[in-house]
């Protein structure tokens, strides 16, 4: 097989196993008596994405091939993901947890062992291209664009998959058996996990390459934070973290509000109500597009501009939410609050990595976009996740099966926020012309 093509599958099957859950888990968790704690199943991801990137980095910097780490990862990140079905047969359908506890601490081992995946599904790819005198800059990105597909896929399969314990059927009626509202979601996703595991056994090798001793502190990249020395880059990681608190929101809570409405008789049977699943893949289509909208961006506009966009962005991400809902015309804001997330999402992200390459030297190049990734999606993102939940969990409740309240509130606080940075941004954030 094509190696382009194998890699392909390896990045498809990478993010399909956390598109089963990651953005429909919300309306499962309140179902099994865990609706209030949405945030801190979300934040869990930021907090292992703090240091186990780094530690399993190190480790396939200097003990285990990566291809094979990456397969020993998904190996236990899919046991403890099938752990947490198991959990869930037992209570059975529509049923609240009896083992809270065993629940969290299963998808938090899960957790722990597949975030490190994604670095470690880069540096397999960037690899076995190497070897294979193929162009990095030039292959690789349509390899990961198969990524956002895979991402999509399995929302898609689980937004329509409906099983009652007898029979599986595949619909976009409502259903109170689809897979998005049960612990199905979690079997796709520990399934594909190890058929992932299985895959790597058999990518080609990407052995060790021996590397002159450096010492714990650099291996674990704190010698990037001597750039906070640096009035600049010092305000573009407060900023990174910052924003940082945006990311998982909509993750943890886009899915739970707008199913929200079919608790509402005028919205019941709207098509968004009951499919929100897959309305919200809008946002993961619209971010493998705004991918390709980056190098023009940047070089007709300049770093600031590009991450002013992003965050100007997830103010009308947040304010669609606020004044749509799922009928007509109303829905046609939550399209355009989908539409933009590519924007909000992508040109934050990917231009940062971009600026941070060009700021810092070769030294520590990989330490500083480790550092990068560790203020937005772990110490942003944890704590922006943890304030979320305070904020739904004040404005609104469980009733009935469905996240209620005054949710427009919520939606402009968000939406506040984000207009505050990005004015904010502007103002003191002033890097050199290039």
């Amino acid at each position: 097989m094509n190696m382009k093509v194998r890699l392909s599958v390896m990045n498809f099957l990478e993010f399909a196993v956390w598109g089963a859950y990651l953005t429909c888990m919300g309306n499962y968790l309140g179902v099994a008596g865990l609706g209030d704690k949405i945030s801190w199943f979300y934040a869990i991801q930021g907090i292992v994405s703090i240091f186990m990137p780094t530690l399993m980095g190190v480790v396939a910097d200097k003990y285990i091939q990566p291809q094979r780490l990456l397969g020993l990862c998904h190996l236990l990140a899919g046991g403890f993901m099938l752990g947490c079905w198991w959990l869930g047969t037992q209570a059975g359908f529509g049923q609240e947890l009896a083992d809270k506890s065993m629940f969290i601490a299963l998808y938090t081992l899960s957790v722990a062992f597949f975030m490190p995946t994604i670095a470690l599904a880069n540096t397999t790819a960037f690899t076995i291209l190497k070897n294979n005198h193929l162009d990095t800059v030039k292959d690789f990105p349509p390899i990961r664009v198969l990524g956002t597909v895979g991402f999509i896929a399995t929302m898609w399969f689980v937004n329509c998959a409906v099983w009652d314990g007898s029979a599986f059927t595949m619909t976009l009626a409502d259903n109170a058996h689809k897979f998005q509202y049960t612990y199905m979601q979690f079997f796709v996703s520990g399934v594909l996990s190890l058929v992932l595991f299985l895959y790597c056994l058999n990518l080609p090798q990407c052995k060790l390459e021996k590397k002159k001793d450096v010492s714990l502190f650099e291996s674990l990249g704190l010698n990037a934070f001597r750039l906070f020395k640096t009035k600049k880059m010092a305000l573009f990681f407060i900023f990174s973290a910052m924003l940082g608190m945006c990311l998982q929101v909509t993750n943890g809570y886009a899915n739970p509000f707008i199913t929200s409405f079919k608790g509402t008789p005028e919205f019941a049977d709207t098509f968004a109500a009951n499919n929100a699943t897959l309305l919200t893949s809008i946002s993961q289509i619209s971010e493998a597009l705004c991918i390709l909208m980056i190098p023009f961006f940047l070089r007709r506009y300049g770093i600031k501009v590009v991450m002013l966009m992003s965050m100007f962005a997830w103010v009308f991400r947040f304010g669609f939410f606020g004044i749509g809902n799922p009928a007509m015309p109303g829905v046609i804001m939550f399209i355009l609050s989908c539409i933009v997330y590519g924007v909000a999402f992508d040109f934050f992200n990917v231009s940062g990595g971009i600026f941070v390459d060009q700021e810092c030297e070769p030294s520590i190049k990989a330490s500083a976009q480790g550092l990068f990734m560790m203020m937005t999606n772990g110490i942003g993102a944890t704590v922006g996740t943890l304030a979320a939940g305070e904020i739904v969990n004040h404005y609104c409740s469980w009733q009935d099966g469905y996240l209620v309240g005054n949710w427009s509130t919520c939606w402009f606080i968000f939406a506040s926020f984000a207009l505050v940075i990005g004015v904010s941004f502007a103002l003191v954030f002033n890097p050199a012309k290039k």
